[in-house]
């Protein structure tokens, strides 16, 4: 676990799994388009129950809570966009409904983490330890209540004409993002449902969608998982005492980092994917972040949705940096420890999201920095160089994020400063399940694919629209469809060995 949390999650409906693939997912589609033939708005309360339904398979227990909130909240945005309510009135309802919906997270999702934070005090002063409240961790809390939070906003600003329920409900149940994002905006979502040809299918929708798809599960098992195996294999080993050389404390860090990125990235693409199959285009969530040449570069690519969320209705609010540099920069700092926090309730991810702050202020700061104007000559080196120091700092921030404890990153440091020593094989004193020339080759691949390939975004814009049939686009055309067709065939031989997704953690 990434977090010191427990998740109500049962046996969940996986996307790389069998039942998803070849049960749930063709249902949802066919039913989806049968009904919506005849009547969108039933089409709509067909795919909103579905998502129920998918929910539900994850956690039983915890699909009331969901919908009490989609109730609560869809009944507080309409006394936000009620003409009738005064100016001082909404502004009130505002403020309660954000405030309970984050009571509510922080009573599921952080209780526990302040009570033990509280109890170091305590004990320390010879005090009595207040016992912890172990309540279960909704699945996909932090992704629903920020979604709905955000909607709110947008209704006391007048943003808000849908009034749909059956709309609203599907926006924020829509299975496709419902688990692990990308955190939704109404106007991204819910103009989609009121259109006539959402409802009906298509060959380019269904073809692109199951292209993104594959490209996604092709992402999340083989490259995810099988680097994930070495990641887990350093952590584990330091969490229990294991002291790594610089080698092994690198590896390791760079395996988890291609880890998370290809589990993460593939299963957004996935979500496109299903979402493209069923009409809707949810919004691109990763545009190569590891090809960035700085930390603000980074966080313009990385996790999109949430970086845009954070943005607009948090750092913005807080006053951006329309009020001098230094309150720039302390809502910078404010913004990613609130951002590390979202991600879960440990101190380890408050100073990941402190370290990111603290990176992200230096970048700006360098960037109003007076610097010589360098010769074009030298600019492709100086840019590698920045593209080097990019990708260390987001290493270096990756063991904070994966880390179980305090102890670990520390011990995990020292390592990386080469502090423990040097040995040619990482892998002493580790029980290796794979074969070592694998994991090589697989870490190679799967960088060269971070930062030498195009981005995924690219395969929605690839299909021409009109096609026009020549030669040259058939051609295309069949060859990436028997691509494609491999890729998935591979991907599902492998489904046996099928992991959850990091972000469901979250």
């Amino acid at each position: 676990m990434l977090a010191p949390v427990r998740l109500a999650t049962g046996l969940g409906m996986l996307f790389n799994s069998y039942e998803f693939i070849f049960a749930f997912f063709p249902a949802a589609v066919v039913g989806f388009y049968l009904i919506g033939a005849h009547n969108p708005t039933a089409a709509a309360r067909f795919l909103g129950l579905m998502s129920l339904l998918f929910y539900g398979w994850w956690s039983l227990q915890a699909l009331p809570l969901l919908v009490g909130s989609i109730v609560f909240n869809y009944w507080l945005g309409s006394r936000l966009v009620a003409e009738s309510e005064s100016p001082n009135r909404r502004s009130w309802t505002l403020w309660f409904a954000v405030g309970a919906n984050l009571s509510f997270l922080a009573v599921f999702k952080y209780a526990d983490f302040f009570i033990s934070s509280v109890n170091v005090g305590r004990i320390a002063g010879g005090g009595q330890p207040i016992p912890a409240l172990h309540l279960v961790l909704p699945i996909g809390i932090s992704f629903y209540t920020f979604t709905q939070i955000a909607f709110l906003v947008d209704c006391w600003q007048g943003k808000v004409r849908e009034r749909s329920f059956s709309h609203y409900l599907l926006f924020v149940t829509y299975f496709p993002h419902l688990i692990a994002g990308p955190v939704l905006h109404h106007a991204q979502m819910m103009p989609q449902f009121a259109h006539a040809a959402t409802y009906r299918p298509s060959a380019e929708k269904l073809g692109l969608g199951l292209a993104t798809f594959t490209l996604g599960l092709t992402k999340k098992l083989v490259f995810a998982d099988p680097l994930g195996q070495y990641a887990d294999l350093v952590f584990d080993a330091v969490k229990t005492g294991l002291e790594p050389s610089l080698l092994t404390a690198w590896l390791g860090v760079i395996a988890y980092t291609l880890q998370i990125y290809f589990d993460f990235s593939g299963y957004s693409d996935m979500a496109i994917g299903i979402a493209l199959c069923l009409g809707v285009r949810l919004p691109i969530n990763f545009l190569s972040p590891y090809k960035a040449t700085s930390i603000i570069d980074f966080w313009r690519r990385w996790h999109i949705s949430l970086s845009t969320f954070l943005r607009d209705y948090l750092y913005i609010p807080l006053g951006g940096g329309r009020k001098g540099a230094f309150r720039r920069y302390i809502n910078l700092a404010v913004t990613m420890i609130l951002g590390g926090l979202w991600h879960g309730a440990s101190w380890t991810f408050v100073l990941w999201g402190t370290l990111h702050g603290l990176f992200l202020t230096v970048n700006h700061l360098w960037r109003a920095a007076s610097w010589p104007t360098f010769p074009a000559s030298a600019r492709p080196l100086l840019a590698s160089l920045a593209w080097l120091l990019t990708f260390v700092c987001v290493c270096i921030a990756w063991v904070l994020f994966r880390a179980d404890n305090l102890s670990t990153v520390i011990t995990f440091y020292k390592g990386m400063l080469g502090l423990n020593g040097y040995s040619p094989s990482p892998f002493v004193g580790m029980n290796v399940p794979f074969k070592q020339s694998e994991f090589y080759q697989l870490l190679l691949v799967g960088f060269f694919s971070c930062v030498a390939l195009p981005s995924s975004d690219r395969l929605r814009e690839w299909i021409p629209r009109p096609i026009r049939w020549t030669r040259r686009i058939g051609v295309a055309v069949v060859s990436t469809a028997l691509l494609a067709g491999v890729a998935f065939g591979y991907g599902v031989s492998r489904l046996g060995q099928h992991s959850p997704f990091l972000y469901f953690q979250f």
